[in-house]
């Protein structure tokens, strides 16, 4: 695993910019032009705008905190 690849792991983070969210780390890819984002399987739901996630696609620039996953 790189240090890019945080599949499997937990993740808190900022969505869009605006909104908090944390959750495990489904996947990571690089994308095109090398940005990294991960698919995030929440916590708990999201509400953004008028629809609610429960996964959102994370750029990596927008993780603040990265630990392992412990499922409870």
């Amino acid at each position: 695993m790189g240090n890019w690849d945080l599949e499997g792991l937990h993740v808190t983070g900022v969505y869009m910019g605006d909104f908090a969210c944390s959750g495990r780390v489904e996947s990571s890819r690089v994308k095109y032009g090398g940005g990294i984002q991960h698919t995030v399987v929440l916590d708990q739901p999201l509400q953004v705008f008028s629809a609610t996630r429960d996964r959102v696609l994370l750029d990596h620039q927008h993780v603040v905190k990265i630990q392992q996953y412990h499922q409870t």
